[in-house]
């Protein structure tokens, strides 16, 4: 897996005001924490962020923290969290966590469909349940995606953790029997796009949808 370089500095000013003038100077603020590592606030720019970021998923992206302070030191990293103005999209701050290159971490890693599904040419719908996976590995085997194919997959039938075709020394964190994906017949299509149409109504109404199988 490719490691991205990006530069910071170390800051001693917090607070809001510090902050408005670093962004004011292209900069955001940052952090460095870990399990072995004591919180270091830093600087990055902004531009810098923005080119890194476009690599890739930001949970996802393998970085080699080059951090100046009186003396330059490197740490290997990740985005644990980038905080943004809702409407601007400015960055606000980022938080990196330091990481161990010998030891395994969670990462989420989005699922992706490969082949034309025959159960959706047969009239089914295709159902992803879920589009991201947590997954447990080294820094280093973190995938770009978990590629299902299913071309053979059938109306009414599934495809669950136990069946994907993962390589490598990776766990994905879910029960094998987890559904990860479904091929849903048209009547039971149906009933999901009903009940998605009466949590919508209630959400809109500020109500609450019974629960299947409950009594309303």
């Amino acid at each position: 897996m490719e490691i991205f370089d990006i530069k910071a500095k170390s800051r001693t000013l917090t607070g809001n005001g510090p902050a408005r003038v670093l962004r004011a100077e292209g900069r955001v603020p940052a952090v460095l924490y870990g399990p072995k590592t004591e919180p270091v606030n830093l600087s990055v720019d902004t531009k810098e962020l923005e080119t890194v970021l476009k690599q890739g998923a930001a949970g996802q992206l393998l970085l080699n923290l080059i951090v100046e302070n009186g003396e330059t030191f490197n740490r290997p990293a990740m985005i644990k969290e980038v905080q943004r103005k809702p409407l601007s999209r400015e960055f606000l701050h980022v938080d990196f966590y330091e990481i161990d290159m010998h030891r395994k971490i969670v990462v989420p890693i989005p699922v992706v469909t490969t082949g034309k599904c025959k159960g959706v040419e047969a009239g089914g719908m295709l159902q992803i349940i879920r589009r991201e996976l947590e997954v447990m590995c080294l820094p280093t085997q973190i995938p770009a995606a978990i590629e299902i194919d299913i071309s053979d997959l059938g109306m009414g039938e599934s495809i669950h953790v136990e069946d994907l075709p993962l390589t490598g020394d990776l766990e994905v964190l879910h029960d094998v029997n987890f559904t990860v994906i479904t091929v849903l017949s048209p009547k039971a299509a149906e009933g999901q796009e009903a009940l998605a149409g009466e949590e919508e109504a209630a959400a809109a109404a500020g109500g609450e949808v019974p629960a299947a199988g409950a009594e309303a």
